[in-house]
């Protein structure tokens, strides 16, 4: 049965994702040593899963998750990623600081600002290429 709606918006693909990355943590905590906190990771992944699947009547999960979106919620999830990502710059330049001023050489922070910063360059170019 073809559609035109991507499979990102199905209103199977959230707690698809959800399970997905549920699975990936218990192999990581497996694979570490600790199957009792991978088995935790998992439960808190697929319940979550469980509120994207059953809260279908929901304007917001709706639009989180995939298959409620439209315009409106294209320019919400605009906005709410760019405060996000100016939320973590603030918040990995702040730690930075910290480990400096520690004595120590502000790793891993100094290198996730560094591939914050050129993703940020590298994009603005690209995007204003195609405007």
């Amino acid at each position: 049965m073809p559609t035109d709606r991507p499979i990102y918006r199905s209103r199977w693909w959230m707690p698809s994702l959800c399970l997905l990355i549920g699975l990936v943590m218990l192999g990581a905590f497996v694979i570490g040593g600790d199957a009792g906190q991978g088995l935790a990771a998992f439960a808190v992944m697929a319940a979550l899963g469980a509120v994207f699947l059953l809260g279908t009547r929901s304007e917001t999960l709706q639009g989180i998750g995939g298959p409620g979106r439209d315009e409106r919620w294209a320019m919400i999830d605009v906005h709410a990623t760019a405060l996000t990502g100016m939320v973590l710059i603030l918040i990995i330049i702040g730690a930075f600081v910290v480990e400096v001023a520690r004595g120590e050489d502000g790793s891993p922070w100094s290198q996730l600002g560094a591939v914050g910063g050129l993703t940020y360059i590298v994009l603005v170019v690209i995007l204003r290429r195609r405007s």
